[in-house]
């Protein structure tokens, strides 16, 4: 059976000089377990919604990486001195920066690894089930 739970978390939309301190919502379903739901609320009617690999935000936490649409890596904030992880986020359509705490982000990862420990997703998976899915035998 799937468990899922999510977590709101500040961010800062990073444009420039400028800075927007927002909302966003990280979701983790053991029903797909590789991956992490990132919504932010930027003030259109319906959140901005992105996936990303679990493992991608977790060594984020010390490292830069990711390439084309989704870097992570982490900093700290000029102002506070916390740790904070920054997301970048490029589409044919633009490119957004978010920083967020980095210790709400751990936080919500050792969760995600509570539930499924790193390198135990593919247990839950039902191979079969996915292969005749992408088969497209739907019995």
């Amino acid at each position: 059976m799937a468990r899922m739970f999510t977590v709101e978390i500040p961010v800062t939309l990073v444009t420039g000089e400028v800075r927007v301190p927002l909302m966003a919502t990280f979701a983790y379903n053991t029903a797909d377990p590789y991956a992490v739901r990132m919504a932010f609320f930027v003030g259109v009617a319906e959140p901005v919604e992105w996936f990303c690999g679990r493992e991608l935000l977790n060594v984020g936490q010390n490292s830069r990486v990711g390439e084309a649409d989704i870097k992570i890596w982490p900093a700290t904030n000029l102002e506070t001195g916390e740790p904070i992880t920054c997301i970048k986020l490029s589409s044919p359509f633009g490119e957004a920066r978010f920083e967020a705490p980095a210790a709400r982000i751990s936080a919500f990862l050792r969760r995600s690894y509570a539930l499924i420990p790193a390198e135990h997703e593919s247990d839950v998976i039902d191979m079969d089930s996915e292969l005749r899915g992408l088969l497209g035998d739907g019995s």
